[in-house]
């Protein structure tokens, strides 16, 4: 079996759990701005519709499409726009309340810490690769109790490039002195995790645990980070 030396994980979707996270602000924003008011939506229609909204907005900043500034200035609009409510009665500051209030969430990814526990004490060097903000991903980090197990936290802002481009795992080398041979990549996206790494020459771990249907070739799968066990 091929001896890693360094681990890079992502990390929204793939240790800390986004979607409970951002579901459980979106239900204090809907409270906060008293958006049944409307009488136009329920609360999951409002989750469900951001949800699309942000995942389409993300694909265009992920393909230099909008910035990160466009991406927060339209999710909201865009998203009550589409639920019937002006955009004159859309909140000026939601985005800027969502982006306070989203950080400090805790929720992580079942066996996280242990996971995390076991490979730092098997040695590993773990690092963080993530095309998410700067200014939340650190806040993440030390919400969910995270921050102490990585000795470098690589940022798409802080490199200049976003994944899956090759000069972002270039970076990510570089600034922890790791060799691609030696390392190897844990991330939910088939795209910007799998692929992007990949063509970079590192061996990759597809974190699927809804146990998607996928054509992808990966050097690993696995559906709970449990099983990374099994061969780290």
């Amino acid at each position: 079996m091929k001896a890693y030396r360094h681990l890079f994980f992502d990390l929204d979707h793939t240790l800390w759990d986004f979607e409970t996270n951002a579901h459980e602000t979106l239900e204090q924003l809907f409270a906060e701005y008293d958006l049944g008011r409307h009488g136009l939506f329920s609360f999951a229609e409002f989750s469900t519709r951001y949800r699309d909204v942000n995942h389409a907005l993300w694909r265009l900043y992920q393909s230099n499409k909008v910035t990160q500034q466009q991406l927060r200035e339209v999710r909201f609009v865009r998203t009550l726009t589409r639920l019937g409510v002006a955009e004159a009665d859309v909140p000026t500051d939601m985005s800027a309340r969502f982006t306070d209030i989203l950080p400090y969430k805790a929720a992580v990814f079942p066996h996280t810490h242990d996971v995390l526990d076991y490979l730092q004490g098997k040695g590993y060097h773990l690092h963080l690769i993530t095309n998410g903000f700067e200014d939340v991903q650190h806040i993440k980090l030390q919400s969910s109790d995270l921050k102490r197990y990585f000795e470098e936290v690589i940022t798409s802002e802080h490199s200049g490039h976003l994944k899956p481009d090759p000069r972002m795992f270039a970076h990510a080398l570089a600034r922890t002195g790791a060799t691609a041979a030696e390392s190897l990549m844990v991330g939910d996206n088939l795209e910007c995790d799998v692929l992007g790494a990949y063509n970079s020459g590192i061996d990759q771990v597809y974190f699927n645990p809804d146990k998607r249907r996928h054509f992808a070739e990966t050097t690993y799968e696995i559906s709970s980070l449990a099983e990374l066990r099994d061969f780290l």
